[in-house]
């Protein structure tokens, strides 16, 4: 078969899949307005199997089980729909909702002023986005770099020498953030409790006595695993194990 006809199989293929994944969206949406969530879960989940991942399908998701009354799976898909539309207030405002239905009231450690200013910082673009305004930057140094040897007059010189050296400046200061993005993504590890309740151990075995108790809908974050069992961490700075079966990642998507 030669590249040609790979190329229109390949177009085909996306063409068929985009088709087949736009009419059981378009069925669960009927479904759910008929109050029939159930078989509209089934719907969104089976576009979730063939590969395709949005906010809109995991917001949607959330809203069926939410009508459930089903805290876990409600809060587990709006946060996933959160993580990849962070500003979408309809999101937040369900997200809300959903959390007010849960058992655990836990209170966040408080940050300093200073945390807080470095949070938001670092959180301004994603660590990818940071790495794209680096190398932009590092175009715009090398262009003024050499504007600075081919323009005649003093004062042109002097301001692309002034942009080339604020250029690299900021460069660096965008691979900084970049780093630490990355970083802060790599240790955000969250996940969502799907148990109705569940014992965290201080160890990760059966015998050890139980720290705490958590219940359904919790957001924890993941800090390493070990065998069956995964160490979390929940916002008030309390640590513990638990079986990796209680617990659902945001992040695997």
């Amino acid at each position: 078969m030669n590249l040609k006809k790979l190329i229109v199989l390949g177009l085909f293929s996306f063409s068929m899949g985009f088709s087949q994944n736009s009419d059981l969206f378009d069925q669960a949406t009927e479904l759910y307005n008929k109050g029939e969530y159930s078989k509209a879960i089934e719907n969104y989940k089976q576009i979730l199997e063939n590969g395709e991942h949005s906010a809109q399908l995991y917001f949607n998701l959330g809203n069926c089980y939410y009508k459930q009354n089903a805290i876990g799976p409600s809060i587990y898909y709006y946060e996933k729909a959160l993580l990849l539309d962070p500003t979408d207030s309809e999101i937040i405002n369900n997200l809300g909702y959903a959390q007010n239905m849960r058992l655990d009231a836990i209170e966040e450690i408080p940050k300093t002023e200073l945390s807080q200013i470095y949070t938001t910082a670092v959180n301004l673009f994603s660590f990818d986005q940071w790495a794209y305004l680096a190398v932009s930057l590092v175009f715009l140094f090398v262009l003024a770099y050499l504007a600075y040897f081919f323009l005649r007059y003093a004062n042109q010189k002097r301001f692309a020498f002034v942009t080339s050296i604020l250029s690299l400046v900021l460069a660096v200061v965008c691979v900084l953030m970049a780093y630490l993005q990355y970083q802060s993504f790599k240790k955000d590890n969250p996940a969502i409790v799907f148990s109705k309740q569940v014992g965290v151990s201080s160890e990760p075995n059966n015998n050890s006595e139980t720290a705490f108790t958590l219940h359904e809908g919790t957001k924890v974050n993941v800090l390493e695993h070990l065998d069956d069992w995964s160490k979390i961490r929940i916002a008030d700075g309390q640590t513990g194990w638990l079986l990796t079966d209680n617990i659902k990642l945001l992040k695997d998507f």
